[in-house]
């Protein structure tokens, strides 16, 4: 019954929303839903069911749902050059493979649950993998994300605006903020790689992975792939 109140509540809204189907949601709608709840006397996971098909027939059984998810979403939609388009394309091929380390990532920890508590035999070594595998990733995964605009995004002031104001706030957000970050993080992680190549640093525990400076020279790679993300979007 709170679902269904809070469907009326929501009436007003409701209302005003033509679905692709040619069907338009009025609270006569809510209050069909309301009977089919009332009448019943199944069980609550029944009557859970009822509203379910309710909010299916009238709601998301659309045609097209691109159209719906495009009404919801609130990416900026930018123009592209040859050029950004390579650049983009390049990251995301980077990314769609790199995206395959988290499958090895699954399997390396499922293969130290089973030796753990299976075979009573943990090993080091997977431990550090499972490490180094998450943090190639998820680096990696940075420029990718960025790309296509999947970043968490809480546009509290540009969400009403014009799009060429949001264009400028786009623009000066990565001028003055996201490629500033970007080189200063440059500046220092070249040399922290440096050092760890230098020194062949490998892990501190005795039967650890070796050649620890190839996870850290990740972050100087994955961050000069942020650098041309920022730099094929503010082109």
């Amino acid at each position: 019954d709170m679902l269904v109140e809070q469907l009326e509540q929501a009436g007003a809204q409701v209302t005003v929303v033509q679905m692709n189907a040619g069907h338009e949601v009025t609270t006569s709608d809510v209050e069909t839903a309301r009977a089919w709840l009332s009448e019943t006397e199944e069980t609550t996971s029944s009557r859970f069911h009822w509203l379910l098909l309710f909010l299916r027939r009238y709601i998301f059984m659309a045609n097209d749902f691109t159209k719906i998810e495009n009404s919801l979403d609130k990416k900026l939609e930018l123009k592209h050059l040859p050029i950004t388009k390579k650049i983009d394309a390049f990251i995301n091929n980077v990314g769609e493979i790199f995206n395959w380390l988290w499958v090895v990532l699954i399997a390396v920890i499922i293969l130290n649950v089973i030796l753990r508590y299976v075979f009573k035999s943990g090993m080091i070594e997977l431990e550090e993998l499972q490490w180094h595998l998450y943090a190639v990733g998820w680096l990696v995964g940075l420029s990718s994300t960025y790309v296509v605009d999947l970043h968490v995004r809480v546009d509290v002031l540009t969400d009403k605006m014009a799009y060429k104001r949001r264009l400028w706030f786009e623009f000066f957000g990565i001028l003055l903020l996201f490629l500033p970050f970007i080189i200063l993080v440059l500046i220092y992680s070249v040399p922290f790689f440096e050092l760890s190549w230098e020194t062949n640093e490998r892990s501190t525990s005795a039967n650890g992975l070796p050649a620890r400076w190839l996870v850290k020279g990740f972050l100087v790679f994955s961050f000069f792939l942020l650098l041309l993300a920022g730099l094929s979007r503010i082109t």
